[in-house]
Formats: structure tokens, C-alpha cells, sequence
């Protein structure tokens, strides 16, 4: 049974994603607020975490940032503003997706869902590595350094940087990279690629202009 830790400091909040989860088979935890979560993430292990951005204590945008010093947990990050930024900020610090408030308890689900299943499945290649001037790919680990310093991705930056790379030189729909990395269910705003290649050509730097927009069509790495 896989474990859900749901992040609120509004117990209707946690109680709406409990009663749905429950019945979707999952097990649910619950944290009362960003400290809470963080010392529950430090003694126990979660397949997912649900984690609430405004509350007291500790925020959701600094509860993430000292996870992600301890563990890989996938998360989703809820919050009542949608803009940008916000985003923006939570993709930087290692959120997997971002759900604004009011959501659905069944789309929230399904994101849930879809986010399992890809880490479930995920198979670490074994194509050796990767190197175009400094940038270099370490498939095997998942590491990526620029002038052998390690560049600190998402999972999901680094699925679209490698996809990108494995078919260099080639043209990449949005479709395309939309369901190879987010699923074939995916139903989401399709504004989530465009806020994960932002950050991903800020955090690889002068290797961003690598990544060509092809104007109603997608995306491709050049190396030529």
C-alpha cells in the first residue's frame, strides 16, 4: 500500500484528501504544518507527499527546501495563488506539480496517480554518458555537471533535458514531450512544460540556448 503524507494546516483540507485517497487504496499520514511535515519526512519513509504552501510555523516553500536535503520523495505542492513565481519558485526547490486551491479531490487523484506510476516505471539507462563541452550526463546516476559542477534538476528538468538530448537535432512536439514526460493521462495546463524549460535553461545556464523554440511546433536540442 503506498503512503501518502498530506501537509495542511486546515484539517478540512487534509480530511477532503484523506477521505478520497483512503478509497483510491492509498495509506494517508497527515502534518499539521511545514515543521511537522519535515520531521515526519526525517524518521519515516512516504511514496508522495501532498504539501500545502501558506502555513504557520514553517511554509510549504520551506518545508520543501529541507526535504529535498534529505529525501527524493515526489511532491505536490497545493496553494490558493497560481501565478507564475509561484510556480516557478516550488519547480526550483523540486516539486513535482503544482495544484491551485480550489482543486478537484479527483484530479488531484489523478495527478497523484499519474506521478506514481512514473516512478514506478522509471528505468535508469545505461547509454554511458553524455558530454557536449562542459555539459556532461552521467545517465547512469542521473547526475548533471557543467564544467564538473553538479547542476541540481527536478526529475522532471532532467527527463526533458535527456529526452531532449536523446533525439538531438531533432524537432520535439509539445505533445510529445508532454506525454513522454508527464504521462499519457496527463490533463493538466500545458503552461507546465513552458515553466519547466524556463527554469531548466536558467539552472544549464549558456547551454540554454541550446534548446531551440520552434514556433507552433515544440522544442529541439541542437548540437550542430
Amino acid at each position: 500500500m503506498s503512503r501518502i503524507l498530506v501537509v495542511d494546516d486546515e484539517a478540512n483540507i487534509r480530511e477532503l484528501i484523506k477521505k478520497y485517497a483512503s478509497f483510491e487504496g492509498y495509506e494517508v499520514f497527515e502534518a499539521v504544518d511545514g515543521m511537522d511535515a519535515v520531521e515526519k519526512v526525517s524518521n519515516n519513509d512516504y511514496d508522495i507527499i501532498v504539501m500545502d504552501v501558506m502555513m504557520p510555523e514553517l511554509d510549504g516553500f520551506s518545508a520543501v527546501k529541507e526535504i529535498r536535503k534529505i529525501k527524493n520523495t515526489p511532491i505536490i505542492m497545493l496553494s490558493a495563488r497560481g501565478e507564475e513565481y509561484d510556480r516557478l519558485h516550488g519547480f526550483d526547490l523540486g516539486i513535482d506539480d503544482y495544484v491551485v486551491k480550489p482543486f478537484s479531490p479527483k484530479e488531484l487523484m489523478m495527478r497523484i496517480a499519474a506521478i506514481m506510476n512514473r516512478y514506478r516505471s522509471a528505468v535508469v539507462t545505461n547509454q554511458n554518458v553524455f558530454t557536449f563541452g562542459d555539459l556532461k550526463i552521467d545517465y547512469d546516476a542521473r547526475i548533471v555537471t557543467i564544467s564538473d559542477e553538479r547542476i541540481e534538476l527536478t526529475p522532471k528538468e532532467y527527463e526533458l533535458l535527456t529526452y531532449l538530448i536523446k533525439n538531438e537535432n531533432i524537432a520535439v512536439t509539445r505533445e510529445t514531450l508532454l506525454t513522454k514526460i508527464w504521462g499519457y493521462d496527463f490533463f493538466g495546463d500545458d503552461r507546465t512544460l513552458d515553466t519547466h524549460l524556463k527554469s531548466l535553461r536558467k539552472k544549464i545556464g549558456v547551454y540554454g540556448q541550446n534548446i531551440i523554440t520552434l514556433r507552433g511546433v515544440g522544442y529541439r536540442f541542437e548540437t550542430k
